[in-house]
């Protein structure tokens, strides 16, 4: 009898500690990045290849960067929230297209429209490794002083938008 039970507690127990594992929020994995100095960095528009983004272009003032690509499907569930986010205005909204095609990603902003102030081409993906990129869509908060406030893994909806950027956006995004 007790050959048999010790498989089943064993199994037992790995679907248990697989149910904790695919339950915990996803969008919560830490990032080293927080309180410390967002990553310089410098790419070619997604627009105009001859015209460069950078990071120095928003320095002073506090801006999310929004990581995305064509191919990436939460990237499109998340585009509508970023527009009414852009057209409240409370904040700029940098976009940071990855690993992507430029001409689908032209195609993409023109029929579905441009919440971003800026679009940053990395087609290589070397800036999002700076970021700590795990894929797209991923979306930072940056204060006025440079530094990574908060780290949002997933599509951005106006709930998360409201809950977890715009109180940290509150004086100046200073606040945790």
């Amino acid at each position: 009898m007790w050959r048999y039970l010790i498989p089943i507690g064993l199994f037992a127990a790995l679907v248990a500690f697989f149910y904790v594992g695919i339950d915990r929020d996803k969008q919560t994995l830490p990032s080293p990045l927080i309180g410390k100095p967002a990553p310089q960095w410098q790419l070619p528009s997604v627009e105009d290849p001859a015209k460069m983004v950078s990071s120095s272009d928003f320095a002073g003032k506090p801006y999310v960067l929004n990581v995305w690509a064509t191919w990436c499907a939460e990237c499109r569930h998340e585009h509508s929230a970023l527009l009414a986010i852009a057209q409240r205005g409370e904040v700029p909204i940098v976009g940071v297209d990855w690993k992507d095609d430029r001409d689908q990603a032209q195609r993409w902003l023109q029929q579905l429209g441009n919440p971003y102030v800026a679009n940053a081409y990395d087609g290589e993906g070397r800036v999002a490794i700076d970021w700590g990129v795990y894929g797209a869509p991923e979306t930072f908060l940056v204060d006025s002083q440079g530094n990574v406030v908060f780290k949002h893994i997933s599509s951005m909806t106006m709930e998360v938008w409201e809950r977890d950027f715009l109180p940290r956006l509150k004086g100046n995004g200073t606040s945790r």
